[in-house]
């Protein structure tokens, strides 16, 4: 089965003022992961060119003070770089406020007909200024193609 993109909805409660989401799903067939287990394998097994792209992105960004993103496992206070900011049973959010853009990350499980699991990620932004809408504009070409990767690693993933 391959991540498919699925409709978001604003506002969001979870950041009232995003103004841009996105979200994407995928069965993962006999699974029994948490929320906060999906976040750190899709976060913390990012393909190399993955890396070496958000590595770039770092390398930019840096020199306009804004912050760095990590493809890693951190601790149980932070994936991928991104501190949790709320856990439950159904949905893990991560994120972070900078300068120009607000975003959290929403890993959320859910069971689903075919005994395993439907895993989704939504994304969600808060464009503050010119530079933020900007940066989302030239990002989510890739945004997409890396959020759709990293979740079909999970699905190849073992049970």
């Amino acid at each position: 089965m391959k991540p498919h993109r699925v409709s978001a909805f604003l506002p969001d409660d979870r950041l009232p003022h995003a103004d841009w989401a996105d979200r994407y799903e995928i069965e993962v067939a006999g699974s029994t992961l948490t929320p906060i287990a999906s976040a750190g394998l899709v976060l913390g097994h990012a393909p190399a060119w993955v890396r070496r792209l958000l590595a770039l992105r770092n390398a930019i960004v840096s020199r306009l003070g804004l912050k760095s993103a990590e493809m890693s496992l951190g601790d149980r206070n932070a994936l991928g770089g991104f501190p949790v900011l709320s856990e439950s049973a159904h949905e893990a959010v991560l994120g972070l406020d900078d300068s120009h853009l607000d975003f959290r990350l929403v890993v959320d499980v859910r069971s689903n007909a075919s005994s395993g699991q439907t895993v989704g990620v939504t994304t969600l932004v808060f464009r503050k200024n010119l530079f933020g809408h900007v940066y989302i504009a030239t990002i989510t070409p890739f945004h997409r193609i890396i959020v759709r990767t990293l979740l079909a690693g999970l699905a190849r993933r073992p049970a």
